[in-house]
């Protein structure tokens, strides 16, 4: 591919598949040291936004969500390194395979990054990662952007956007929906709180790893959004759960309840992707119970600080809870599907 830069014509060579690749425009520019050539600083694909071709990445946390994060950003060109609290974890090999660099350490992965993504579990996780004595607030560089994707509330949002600030770096918090399947697929829904500038300059990443993107506000406002979705995802279950129960004991074929009501106005993300799951008997984690509980917690705590009571979280709380607790304990560790379990126990 010939460009034409100025008086000076430039050879450019693209290793990028076609169907991820809709060049409209480069950006060049020459070093100030003489005698150096022109240098691709980056790329306008499509509808896409400007990727900086020299743009550095973190990725903290390589789990179920957090690890085709990873790949997702490498696939699409940009330079992740990327560390686990658990080096043996085997999720890290879709970022690995990718061609991720996994690092032994925070600081190894940080110290040269310009933004930092962390995905792990709860508060505490979340405050040690970043916040710790060995977190990445002792190693970034100033002027870093940290963004949390993990689930931890809008009150822990903010506590740690502070902290973070008091740093020299940057906050944004943009918690996920769209479960295991939407990580590998880049279709991920992104709810950002945050500066308006931090949010575009991330623009590029979150496109690699999400189809629906939206600046909801300040620091907080994702986490505000994304309780909202939980409430959704939690009493939606419950719906679904009731309903294929009822075809059970009228005798009506579940998957015709699926197929029809899939349909109309009673249809939903959880009656097409997991209604399906429930008929098979396939209760494997897309999302656990266990981090659906934690969701609630968060979901309730915010609502006894403003006084509201919210009994279809209530009810879907007492269902979780109730499968969480089977064969010992490791219910918690199923799909949230299997929710229907606490129907089959009744």
């Amino acid at each position: 591919m010939v460009y034409k830069v100025g008086n000076e014509t430039l050879h450019a060579t693209f290793l990028l598949p076609v169907k991820d690749f809709n060049l409209r425009s480069l950006r060049f520019s020459r070093p100030r040291s003489l005698g150096l050539s022109w240098q691709l600083d980056s790329v306008y694909c499509g509808r896409k936004s400007l990727i900086p071709m020299n743009l550095k990445i973190a990725f903290l946390g390589l789990g179920v969500m957090g690890a085709p994060m990873t790949a997702n950003l490498v696939r699409k060109g940009f330079s992740v390194s990327a560390w686990n609290r658990t080096p043996n974890r085997p999720t890290i090999a879709i970022a690995a395979d990718a061609g991720a660099t996994i690092t032994a350490s925070i600081q190894e992965a940080v110290e040269s990054a310009e933004i930092i993504f962390t995905c792990v579990g709860d508060v505490p996780d979340v405050e040690a990662v970043i916040l710790g004595s060995e977190g990445v607030v002792r190693y970034a560089q100033p002027g870093a952007l940290i963004v949390d994707m993990s689930t931890i509330g809008s009150n822990a949002a903010r506590q740690i956007g502070m902290e973070v600030q008091k740093h020299r770096l940057r906050f944004l918090d943009a918690p996920v929906s769209g479960g295991d399947l939407g990580a590998h697929k880049g279709t991920l829904t992104i709810m950002v709180g945050g500066e308006p500038k931090d949010f575009e300059e991330c623009k590029p990443a979150f496109e690699a790893m999400g189809k629906t993107i939206r600046l909801c506000g300040p620091i907080g406002s994702g986490q505000a959004v994304k309780l909202c979705n939980q409430i959704l995802a939690a009493v939606h279950m419950v719906a679904l759960c009731e309903a294929l129960e009822m075809a059970k004991r009228q005798g009506i074929d579940p998957n015709l309840v699926v197929e029809v009501c899939s349909t109309g106005a009673a249809g939903s993300w959880a009656l097409a992707n997991l209604g399906p799951k429930i008929i098979a008997s396939d209760l494997d984690p897309g999302f656990a119970i266990r981090h659906i509980l934690k969701d609630l917690r968060l979901v309730k705590e915010t609502m006894q600080f403003w006084q509201g009571q919210f009994p279809g979280v209530e009810l879907a709380n007492h269902l979780f809870k109730i499968v969480s607790e089977l064969d010992g304990g490791k219910g918690e560790a199923l799909g949230t599907q299997a929710m229907i379990r606490a129907y089959e126990t009744r």
